[in-house]
């Protein structure tokens, strides 16, 4: 189960999960001034179905439930400010799942490095496919095409 949320203050994490081929699949990559947690598993208290790996040395800020409402009661614009950070993060998964959709696999690699320059450099390859559900084969293809 996941416990915690952690905002990141240094560093860089993945969230990904492993499908039943043992194929590795991200879900997120998180970096600083980000949150990173199986919000799921940290909300409903069910069995956490995604890994969090740090891809650099991280420092994090972490929070449990108990604290989180504690902090809700004490200082209610901070509940306000984390409901927009749900919303935003809730509409950012909406338009990628519409992207993985209805994009092609270059249009997707385009829209990530426009998005998240500060990532691109700081991440291997293989994990940006992984975000993008391409295989690593098509996105150096791209980045080949791209550089001519």
């Amino acid at each position: 189960m996941c416990k915690y949320a952690g905002f990141i203050t240094k560093g860089c994490l993945k969230t990904y999960s492993i499908d039943k081929n043992g194929d590795e699949h991200v879900f997120q990559i998180a970096i600083e001034g980000w949150w990173v947690s199986d919000m799921y598993s940290h909300l409903t208290g069910e069995p956490a179905t995604f890994t969090i790996e740090a891809l650099e040395e991280c420092e994090l800020l972490i929070l449990d439930l108990e604290a989180r409402e504690t902090i809700f009661k004490q200082i209610p614009n901070y509940e306000r400010f984390h409901r927009i950070l749900l919303e935003r993060n809730y509409l950012a998964t909406q338009r990628r799942v519409n992207s993985m959709l209805s994009s092609s696999a270059e249009e997707r690699y385009l829209a990530f490095i426009n998005k998240y320059p500060q990532i691109v450099q700081r991440v291997p390859q293989l994990v940006i496919a992984s975000y993008l559900g391409i295989a690593p084969e098509s996105l150096s293809r791209i980045r080949k095409h791209l550089s001519k």
